[in-house]
């Protein structure tokens, strides 16, 4: 069982002037990333920085509000399988990490599951629910 680092999301409150400040600085988001509620832009080493409206994020995650005095940062890891997001969840949260969301079948064809470190920031584990589709 190896989560990997794979993905840097960040929440925008404007993706039109976020796309934009990414794309001065070299990042290559698809021609109408501008306009989505989430877009991707490849990383060195295969990573990637995802980006991802406010609204986005409360479609799953009602509750869910923009912090104050800043981070708006969260780590993504991927993990071999959805069954072993489900065990690194439990892993965590038994050992007292606080679960921000329990692991689910996401909409867009990932398990999905949120643990918060120390500090509060996200740690989002996923796995895709048919590597087939990969």
């Amino acid at each position: 069982m190896t989560a990997r680092f794979d993905a840097i999301g960040l929440v925008v409150s404007d993706m039109a002037a976020s796309v934009a400040f990414y794309r001065r600085l070299g990042f290559a988001f698809p021609e109408d990333a501008d306009h989505q509620p989430h877009t991707e832009a490849p990383l060195p080493g295969g990573l990637r920085l995802m980006l991802d409206t406010e609204e986005t994020v409360r479609s799953f995650l009602p509750g869910w509000r923009p912090p104050s005095g800043g981070g708006r940062t969260s780590l993504a890891l991927r993990c071999d399988g959805p069954d072993e997001v489900d065990a690194l969840y439990a892993e965590l949260t038994g050992a007292g990490y606080h679960g921000e969301l329990k692991p689910w079948d996401a909409f867009w064809g990932q398990r999905y599951a949120v643990v918060l470190d120390p500090d509060g920031n996200g740690v989002d584990l996923y796995a895709p629910l048919d590597p087939a589709a990969e």
